[in-house]
């Protein structure tokens, strides 16, 4: 003892003895609860002033981690509950176990919030891995009166499961407004094929609200390439067994109207890449094979056009062939008409052979003759939307005019000109075009008809109101020319 005092000073002395008789006087006056004594660096003991061992009780029998540490940060005690928690025993606790449940960052962080409780009471978050588990501790700190000691009281408490259970809200709420804003339908299931969720546009497919039913009593989906082996629950077995499925064709009979759609499934996979159901798509097909009905209506169309055109083509070569008298003078013949034929066809290509404009088909027709086409030539009247069926044709009748009138006609001369003249009545079952020449030479009747007067008289014969009259007046030639009403569109005058 006397060696124990001599290496303390006199005023260390002094102070221990007040610290003493302050301990004292708070015993007396029920200031403290309990005394921690340290006997060694191995273990403490604490002891209550009531006999009871109530701090030690109230500790233990805390449900979450409490511990108290003195000034300087040293653990004085921990609970049962904390050494569960950070998978630790007594003994270990008493060996510094504490501190090496957390790695370097985050024992920092207890530090930090223990000297920090020193002047407010303090919270913040930890962490420590316990059997490679990542767990997320609550850490509440306070200051503590042990006496005339300052201490501070810590408690843990793991958030881990609150914050997992956070998350998983917040994912279920992004989930469903993800499903909310789809254009496309979408369905969730659980493991046992059972609607759970079903957006705005899968419940408009189905013929009740799906939820709390089985796939394929919610959607009826009627597979015809499966020929009736195919269900819909079949596609959610096989997504929840962990296979995808991808872009099957169905029915959906059972909505407002009957919709084609494209069925798509695939595991709904969650934490730790657990499958808890499966999450279909079923896209609205309507536009697309109303598209492909369209195309295919078009291929037909095509493909009866190709042959119309291909056998007009050989007709106009074997007549051809058969009133001319020279090779070049069916190369010369056969090759306008042709030209003729595309000339029209490329105007009504360029239209999506919808139609074509009076204006624009005599103009084509007219080109290869005429240089100074506006001076030579006009449309009197309104101008007039001709539909395919009757473009063809006259196309060609104005093609075998032009020429006649390049060789024998008004073209043959600088001052002769060609009109078209619509007639204004609409009433009667043809729409008549008139085709008059002037300024040309006397025009006489020809002694014989070849196959261009053949052409002119027979190419609008597809109809009784269709036809065609030529008439050689001394004059200059003149052409009447019957459309059937129904291939004619009126459209704005010609100014």
């Amino acid at each position: 003892m006397s060696n124990g005092r001599s290496d303390l000073s006199k005023d260390e002395l002094y102070r221990r003895l007040e610290e003493a008789e302050d301990i004292i006087r708070a015993i007396r006056e029920g200031e403290i609860d309990a005394l921690v004594i340290r006997k060694s660096s191995v273990s403490d003991e604490v002891f209550t002033l009531d006999g009871n061992d109530s701090y030690r009780s109230f500790m233990e029998a805390m449900d979450i981690g409490a511990a108290a540490f003195d000034s300087h940060g040293n653990l004085l005690y921990c609970n049962g509950a904390l050494c569960t928690l950070l998978d630790v025993s007594k003994q270990s606790v008493a060996e510094g176990g504490f501190w090496d449940a957390f790695d370097d960052v985050n024992r920092a962080a207890v530090n930090n919030a223990l000297r920090a409780a020193r002047d407010q009471k303090t919270t913040c978050e930890v962490q420590i891995s316990v059997d490679g588990s990542l767990r997320r501790l609550l850490l509440n700190s306070d200051a503590l009166q042990l006496g005339v000691n300052d201490a501070v009281a810590a408690t843990f408490t793991d958030i881990t499961d609150r914050i997992q259970a956070e998350r998983n809200q917040e994912a279920e709420r992004t989930a469903l407004a993800i499903l909310a804003s789809a254009a496309e339908a979408v369905v969730v299931t659980d493991e046992d094929g059972i609607v759970s969720h079903a957006n705005a546009a899968a419940i408009a497919l189905a013929s009740c609200d799906p939820v709390g039913l089985s796939f394929d009593k919610a959607f009826g989906l009627e597979f015809s390439a499966a020929t009736g082996l195919m269900q819909g629950d079949d596609f959610i077995a096989l997504a929840v067994a962990g296979q995808s499925v991808q872009g099957v064709e169905a029915l959906a009979p059972r909505g407002r109207i009957t919709q084609d759609v494209l069925v798509s499934a695939a595991p709904l996979r969650v934490a730790e890449n657990q499958t808890k159901g499966a999450v279909a798509t079923l896209v609205d097909l309507s536009a697309r094979k109303s598209a492909e009905r369209q195309q295919l209506l078009l291929m037909r169309e095509l493909d009866h056009r190709v042959k119309n055109t291909l056998a007009l083509v050989v007709s106009i070569s074997n007549r051809t062939a058969s009133t001319e008298d020279s090779i070049e003078g069916f190369r010369e013949a056969f090759s306008g008409r042709i030209h003729a034929l595309a000339a029209t066809h490329n105007i009504l290509a360029d239209r999506s052979w919808s139609s074509i404009r009076l204006s624009e088909l005599v103009a084509a027709e007219l080109a290869p003759f005429v240089a100074d086409y506006h001076r030579r030539f006009s449309i009197d009247g309104s101008d007039v939307e001709i539909l395919p069926r009757a473009a063809v044709p006259l196309g060609l009748i104005i093609h075998e005019l032009a020429t006649n009138a390049a060789k024998y006609g008004a073209l043959t001369s600088e001052s002769g000109t060609i009109s078209v003249q619509l007639d204004p009545n609409v009433e009667s079952e043809s729409r008549i075009i008139r085709w008059v020449e002037r300024g040309g030479p006397e025009v006489s009747p020809p002694t014989r008809k070849g196959f261009g007067h053949t052409v002119i008289e027979r190419s609008l014969k597809y109809s009784p109101a269709g036809g065609a009259q030529i008439d050689f007046a001394p004059s200059g030639v003149t052409c009447s020319i019957r459309i059937p009403a129904e291939d004619v569109m009126a459209t704005s005058p010609i100014l």
